[in-house]
């Protein structure tokens, strides 16, 4: 299974994960057969990826740290709290904000070994929704794997959850802007930081300085205040904010590869964000995603199968290609740190289908 563009879509490929429409419900569920309808619905709702099963992975069974369930409820919360919100004024999460806080603090609780492998598939303008929610899920992770007690994490939850509420009181024109922001039109979206603090008055000190301080860095260059004195909540809630917004497609740019990110995030230890967080936060993320058709140093072509906390560049991986070029049968399994092996990089799409590795349903009478 692998995340692909919906431009690279063509009738006969297999829906490997629910897509979900804008009020939560299962648009497309996993092993539905695409038509060229469906594709160019895709388009309308401008949901711009979606994941297909290609076949290699059947046997595989991907855990996440969060169940999609509970992600789509959460969705589904911040775009009630977040449309509600008045222009002016203070607002009050309802109840249910801090219960499902509490559920996704109590997941990542019982599940430690879990790895960050998919990427959400959303539509533009649902991005600040899903935005919210996986920073809460990615910040928490990291919380958890620094050994916070469950207060601190639904402290931090919470915070991570909302720190871009302020963004309601952005003009849409700008928030949405398909192209380069002006200057003036990107000081007007750096105040999303201040007017967060302001709506979330009625929050704990350290939700409040979440949202207001997100986007703070050490070496002095964030805003609003340009401070280097960053509390470790915050910092993981920008380095969150960071890999999530890297690794989404948005109309303006397209997404960066799990790896891409991953480097990136590495690069900025003790630069913009504490090396120690840095590390707390890459440990669960996997720079290759189970699915993922990489190239291997041995020449090999293989295929991601499973990731461990802390190997997050080192897989276990099922070889489909030998170093030949020649289909591996049968295909030999292996965690790539046991044998020496590393992973170059993650294949494009153009390049898995000249692979032959095509995603197609084989039923002829399927309808176009």
């Amino acid at each position: 299974m692998r995340r692909l563009l919906v431009s690279k879509l063509v009738p006969g490929m297999k829906v490997g994960r629910n897509v979900y429409g804008k009020r939560g419900e299962i648009w497309l569920a996993r092993g539905a057969v695409l038509t060229r309808r469906y594709i160019d619905r895709l388009v309308e709702l401008e949901i711009p990826a979606i994941y297909i099963d290609d076949g290699l992975l059947g046997d595989v069974d991907i855990k996440e740290a969060i169940s999609e369930e509970t992600r789509q409820h959460a969705v589904q919360q911040v775009k009630a709290l977040f449309s509600a919100t008045p222009k002016t004024g203070a607002i009050s999460p309802p109840p249910a904000v801090f219960r499902t806080v509490e559920e996704i603090v109590r997941q990542v609780m019982s599940n430690p070994n879990a790895i960050y492998n998919l990427l959400d598939i959303r539509a533009e303008d649902e991005y600040l929704f899903y935005h919210s929610v996986n920073v809460c899920i990615l910040a928490t992770v990291a919380g958890a794997n620094l050994g916070w007690n469950r207060e601190q994490l639904e402290e931090l939850a919470l915070g991570a959850l909302l720190h871009d509420v302020g963004k309601v009181r952005v003009p849409p024109e700008i928030l949405n802007k398909p192209g380069e922001l002006s200057k003036r039109e990107f000081d007007e979206v750096k105040k999303h930081t201040v007017y967060g603090e302001e709506m979330l008055e009625t929050m704990p000190p350290e939700v409040r300085r979440i949202a207001r301080s997100h986007h703070e860095r050490l070496d002095g260059t964030g805003y609003p205040d340009g401070i280097s004195d960053i509390p470790a909540t915050v910092q993981l809630t920008g380095l969150a904010d960071v890999y999530d917004a890297l690794t989404a497609e948005r109309l303006y740019r397209r997404a960066y590869q799990p790896h891409e990110a991953f480097e990136m995030i590495a690069g900025t230890g003790n630069f913009w964000f504490d090396h120690l967080l840095v590390q707390a936060f890459l440990f669960n993320i996997a720079a290759f995603p189970v699915g993922s058709i990489v190239s291997l140093s041995s020449g090999a072509v293989a295929v991601v199968v499973e990731n461990k906390p802390g190997l997050s560049l080192y897989p276990k991986v099922r070889v489909l290609f030998a170093p030949t070029g020649e289909k591996a049968v049968p295909a030999p399994e292996f965690w790539c740190h046991e044998e020496g092996v590393g992973v170059l990089r993650a294949l494009n799409p153009e390049e898995v289908t000249a692979l032959g590795i095509t995603p197609h349903d084989t039923d002829p009478h399927l309808p176009a």
